[in-house]
């Protein structure tokens, strides 16, 4: 009996000596994940907006690829909008991403500065408009440009490289 006495009492201490971390060290570790945090967050943002401004410019490829089509079969090329209820204006795509809420940029189609929409078409990809997502702002870029001369512009430098 006395050696099942002393093994109880190991067992005690053993289990009295392994305690949990001190309010010292969950402090510690926590001020070390809010500066990593604090560091990492203006990184994801940028890289957030690249991505919904390559989305944006992928879109703008897509749909001037639909209007060369477009003016391959008419002689002219169209002019659309999120607003627009004519059925050859339906067909084109005025939002960016896979549904217009989830989209970052709306995509509308005008005749380039001086000429008429039968020779020449530009793509305006304009972000965080009401109908798509709101919340998306590029304040280093803006609006982005195609038109179907080739020329890419935005309200930034270097916003398509």
């Amino acid at each position: 009996m006395r050696s099942t006495r002393s093994k109880g009492i190991r067992l005690a201490t053993a289990y009295e000596r392994t305690r949990g971390f001190t309010f010292v060290e969950i402090l510690v570790v926590a001020v070390v994940v809010a500066i990593l945090t604090t560091m990492a967050y203006p990184s994801y943002q940028e890289a957030v907006r690249k991505s919904r401004r390559a989305e944006g410019k992928a879109a703008l490829m897509q749909v001037m690829q639909q209007q060369e089509r477009y003016y391959s079969l008419h002689n002219s090329y169209i002019a659309f909008s999120s607003g627009s209820t004519g059925g050859d204006e339906k067909r084109f795509k005025w939002y960016s991403g896979e549904s217009p809420a989830r989209s970052a940029y709306e995509i509308r189609a005008a005749a380039c500065k001086d000429e008429s929409i039968r020779d020449c078409v530009l793509l305006i990809a304009e972000p965080g408009t009401s109908a798509v997502n709101p919340g998306h702002k590029d304040a280093a870029c803006g609006s982005l440009t195609l038109s179907s001369t080739g020329e890419k512009g935005a309200d930034g430098p270097d916003c398509w490289n």
